[in-house]
């Protein structure tokens, strides 16, 4: 691992902090990534979903680990920020599969993961985190791991048993190898405080319209706040919205807040992929 990637990785890690959340807007390409970044970001996070749509897959782990792992690569030689990856369940059935998941993702040059229980038991799961962990030792890496557990978007349950049910994952995640965990779902003050209180590692929240502040988020204790899919969404919203507006009522004011084209060309003139 060269010096460049040493530095940033240290960065990523330090960059979760209490009541400092990291605030991660989260891309699916180059052009994505490199606006994110000369908007202010800190880091560089992908979003699955995001990359999936713009290949013309479904979420859902339908991305295999090929296509998902050329995304990051595009994006982490796009950008000089640190990239952490989306890699959903780890594009593997199998602890060896996550782990090769893993090696190629670092070899792209991400400095983080996010990685998934979904329908997978904790037990399985914890076995995957651990591999993981393993694999970045292997390449001397200090992959920041976070962990998601999707306890609240599976609707099972009252909240009270949602939260403990997520503070028993986490925990155990934590155990094999975790180093932030990631609730998306959890979206009250109640939910929230519950989990920042009874988990040691910095908690990830996911949020949109109508969530609770950043600066409330931060009080909480929240270390790690991502947009997730809705960036992509919204794009796309954008381009749905232009598309009905021309072919019905023949206007066009839906593109008028576009990018300035200027702008935008001259932003992408300093892409890596001219000098391939």
């Amino acid at each position: 691992m060269d010096t460049t990637n040493n530095h940033k990785t240290a960065l990523f890690r330090s960059l979760h902090k209490a009541q400092q959340p990291l605030r991660l807007a989260n891309v699916w390409d180059v052009a994505s990534a490199m606006i994110t970044e000369a908007s202010g970001a800190h880091a560089i996070a992908t979003t699955s979903a995001g990359v999936a749509w713009s290949l013309g897959l479904p979420d859902g782990s339908k991305l295999d680990r090929g296509q998902a792992v050329a995304a990051v690569a595009r994006i982490v030689e796009a950008v000089n920020l640190p990239v952490t990856a989306d890699i959903e369940d780890g594009y593997a059935d199998s602890s060896k599969g996550v782990s090769l998941t893993v090696t190629e993702v670092l070899n792209a040059g991400a400095v983080g993961i996010n990685i998934e229980d979904g329908n997978t038991d904790p037990e399985s799961f914890s076995e995957k985190i651990a591999a993981a962990r393993q694999a970045a030792s292997q390449a001397g890496v200090d992959l920041f791991i976070n962990a998601r557990t999707d306890v609240f978007l599976s609707g099972r349950g009252s909240e009270e048993q949602r939260i403990e049910d997520a503070l028993k994952r986490s925990n155990r995640y934590v155990d094999a190898g975790a180093d932030g965990i990631f609730v998306p779902g959890a979206i009250n003050k109640a939910a929230i405080t519950a989990l920042v209180e009874g988990v040691s590692v910095p908690v990830n929240v996911m949020v949109g319209p109508g969530s609770i502040s950043v600066s409330e988020l931060a009080k909480l204790g929240v270390a790690r706040i991502s947009l997730g899919s809705g960036v992509a969404q919204a794009a796309y919203a954008i381009a749905q919205a232009a598309a009905v507006e021309l072919f019905t009522v023949g206007t066009y004011d839906s593109v008028a807040d576009g990018l300035d084209y200027g702008r935008l060309n001259g932003l992408l003139a300093s892409s890596p992929a001219l000098t391939q």
